[in-house]
């Protein structure tokens, strides 16, 4: 059992139970069926004598701030904590006695809480859904500190999620003219080598290509260093969930003060060997049967 403090919610059982309630509720689902949808699966808790009253205790809480405790939940409430139910459970844990009486008074005040109506339901929350940044396949440039421009590509603009992820590669473009559609068929992706935090000498980037999961929440105070030149078709689908790539959200940091970073260390450190083109990253392998 997850627990890190006396409150009520200071346990892991409680958090999730109370979390995933909201989610539900913001969703647009019922108060009666998001309890009922809670109890069913998670009959495993409710059979846990160190967890149950957890789960009870956040279902309850939920219900009486929409304005819905139902009584026969609340009766169960009244009944672990009047009995000194969940107390006990404390003791068999190995609470001391300090804990005890701070857990006493956290229930107490619960149930006071619980039996007074609460003024005002909790309003639902709309969803904010982003939009990625750019578009699949989009062809980014940027001038380097050198003045020379630098490029990056984009995999993937996932549609399908809050969250408006893009899937960007920085690239080997570091070249006096603005770049080609063709220039960036043809590159690498940046590999990181350069020596980071703190000038540390024992500490490389080394063989991590860089290809990031971008959110888009903080784009738009850098926008302006990106331009979109062209598009190059991605065979490719990625997706963000349970992706090897990493998610971060600073655009400027991790394309163009990378790249730069980079490019500004083999002035007088050798590249990486290890190598990955874009189009590897774009294309769908082509097998050739006899």
């Amino acid at each position: 059992m997850g627990v890190w403090g006396t409150a009520i919610s200071s346990n892991d059982t409680y958090a999730d139970i109370y979390g995933i309630f909201f989610e539900l509720y913001n969703e647009g689902l019922a108060v009666k069926d998001i309890s009922r949808k809670l109890i069913a699966d998670n009959q495993e808790i409710i059979h846990d004598r160190y967890e149950s009253n957890n789960f009870w205790f956040a279902l309850s809480k939920a219900q009486w701030e929409c304005k819905q405790l139902d009584n026969e939940l609340l009766e169960r409430v009244k009944q672990i904590i009047n009995t000194d139910a969940d107390l006990e459970i404390w003791r068999q844990l190995d609470a001391d006695e300090k804990e005890i009486k701070k857990r006493s008074v956290f229930l107490s005040k619960f149930l006071a809480d619980l039996q007074t109506e609460n003024p005002k339901a909790k309003a639902r929350k709309k969803k904010i859904i982003l939009q990625p940044a750019f578009e699949k396949g989009d062809c980014l440039t940027f001038k380097l500190a050198n003045g020379n421009y630098g490029g990056a590509v984009v995999l993937e603009a996932n549609k399908a999620t809050q969250c408006g992820w893009n899937l960007i590669a920085t690239t080997r473009i570091n070249q006096p003219i603005k770049p080609t559609k063709k220039d960036f068929e043809n590159t690498e992706v940046l590999v990181n080598r350069y020596v980071n935090w703190g000038n540390d000498p024992n500490v490389h980037l080394d063989n991590d290509p860089n290809v990031r999961w971008y959110f888009p929440v903080r784009f738009k105070q850098v926008a302006h260093l990106f331009e979109r030149v062209d598009s190059i078709d991605v065979q490719i689908d990625y997706e963000s969930e349970n992706s090897m790539f990493a998610f971060c959200s600073d655009f400027e940091i991790l394309i163009i003060q990378e790249a730069n970073q980079q490019f500004k260390s083999e002035e007088t450190k050798p590249r990486s060997t290890t190598r990955q083109t874009v189009k590897e990253l774009t294309k769908k392998n082509k097998w050739k049967f006899w």
